[in-house]
Formats: structure tokens, sequence, C-alpha cells
């Protein structure tokens, strides 16, 4: 008997020293920054609501699809089924560290939000208001905003438009207009949510790229850190609400480095 125990003890500490890291990391303790973070957001007894973008388009795969235009395409089907690969791997992400966290998560398309949804729940919104439709209904960022140049070279172009600029800041922000793109903009919000005490965190780039930098920024405790040394506070403490730029370097179509551009502090 004691040799039969002995023997599963071994066998289930084998297995624990070959399993592969990604495995045995769902166990881990969070740093102190990813709980201070992320643990507001599972104040609820319903797990926080991640609302990722889905474009509306008009067309088909086989013949070229295009974004809907509501002053010309009111008449036309509309295809809303479609997502980028950075918002993929974003939920990828955040799946990952809500498994570190022992805490679950509900997904919902960002067509399919309702007002009842976006009382009742903290959300996690990914994705830009040009592709998560639901950020253009809520209240969202004040201070860094997605506006499409009306003039200028970049006419037509999403942009990030810095509305209360700090000394040192720029006032718009624009991805590499070339393909492959090369940098990117993303914004980081951390707002109220509709209803008292519900949160909102908002991880949106310029493009699907920017997108998955600003998850992937939020999941790593040494990024989380760094934004609470730019806002100067404890990473112990409580983060204030706040809206935060990143500049993304992209490589290969991956989002490769991160740097914070500029972090504004908010009641």
């Amino acid at each position: 008997m004691l040799i039969s125990a002995l023997a599963v003890v071994c066998t289930l500490t084998l297995d624990f020293v070959l399993r592969p890291g990604w495995q045995r990391s769902a166990v881990a303790e969070p740093e102190d920054a990813l709980q201070a973070l992320w643990l507001r957001f599972f104040d609820t007894p319903e797990p926080p609501l991640v609302v990722y973008s889905n474009a509306a388009f008009v067309g088909r795969p086989e013949t070229g699809l295009r974004y809907v235009n509501p002053a010309t395409d009111s008449n036309s089907p509309v295809m809303d089924h479609y997502t980028g690969v950075g918002e993929v791997m974003a939920i990828h992400e955040l799946d990952s560290l809500f498994t570190t966290l022992h805490r679950p998560m509900r997904l919902k398309r960002g067509r399919l939000l309702t007002w009842d949804d976006a009382k009742a729940s903290n959300l996690i919104f990914i994705g830009s208001p040009s592709e998560n439709l639901s950020l253009r209904e809520i209240p969202a960022t004040g201070d860094f905003v997605f506006r499409v140049a009306s003039e200028g070279p970049r006419k037509g172009d999403l942009s990030i438009v810095n509305l209360h600029p700090r000394p040192g800041e720029g006032g718009v922000y624009f991805p590499t207009a070339t393909i492959p793109i090369q940098e990117d903009y993303a914004v980081i919000g951390l707002t109220p949510g509709l209803s008292a005490p519900r949160h909102a965190l908002i991880l949106a780039g310029v493009t699907t790229l920017g997108t998955q930098a600003a998850v992937e920024f939020v999941c790593r405790a040494k990024r989380v850190e760094e934004l609470f040394a730019a806002l100067g506070a404890r990473a112990k403490g409580p983060l204030p609400n706040f809206e935060g730029l990143l500049r993304v370097r992209v490589s290969g179509g991956v989002p490769v480095q991160s740097q914070i551009v500029a972090v504004h502090r908010q009641k």
C-alpha cells in the first residue's frame, strides 16, 4: 500500500516538473500590480463582460467587403460576423490572465451589447470605435479619442486625437500609412462604468494590431507597474481612473514593442 502511494506521489511530481510552463502558470499567484488593476472587475456576482469588436460590412468575401456607410447603405444587407486577428489574440491573452486569477469572463460581440448588459456589468472593451460600435453609444475616453481626419495628407485615415495635450505631447497620432504597418497607436482607458460602482476598461488600437498590443500591455505585471509609476500610484493600492496612449512598434504583422507616450489621470 505504501509503495502504491509513493508511486502516485512520484507520478504527480514528475507530471508537474515535465508539464509545460504555460500549463503550470495557471496556478501561479499574480503580482500585486495585476491584482490592483483587475480584481475590481470581479466585485459583482456576474463575471466581467468582454466586448470585442465586430465591424459592420457590406458586400461578400468573394467579391469584396467594405465598411458600412450609413448614408448610402441603409438598404444593403450587413455582414457583422468578422473580427480582427488582434482581437482574437487579445481574447486569448485575457483568458490566460483570468485563468491565473482563477476567475471567469463572459464574451459578447459589440453589435450585440445591450444597455441592460452595459449598466449591470463591469465591462472590458476590445477594439476601437471604428469597429467596436458599442463604444459610440456609451461614455468612453474623453482625452484620447478616435477620429477620421477630415483634411490634410492623411484625410480619411483614422487617428487618435489628444484633446487636452500636455507639455511634450502631440495633438494627433496616426499609424504608419504604408502597408505592412510598422507603427500603431493604442488607447488604454480605465473609466467608471455606466452605473456605480461598475468599471470599464477600454483597450483599443487604431488598427487591430494596436488593440492586441494594448491588451498584452495590461496583462503583463511589469507593464502595469509602469502605469502605476506614470500615475504616481502605489502598486499595492487601487489604480486611479486614467487614460493612456501607447506607441506600438510592429514587425512582420506582430506588435513587438509598446511604449507609454502619455498618461492622463482622471477623477
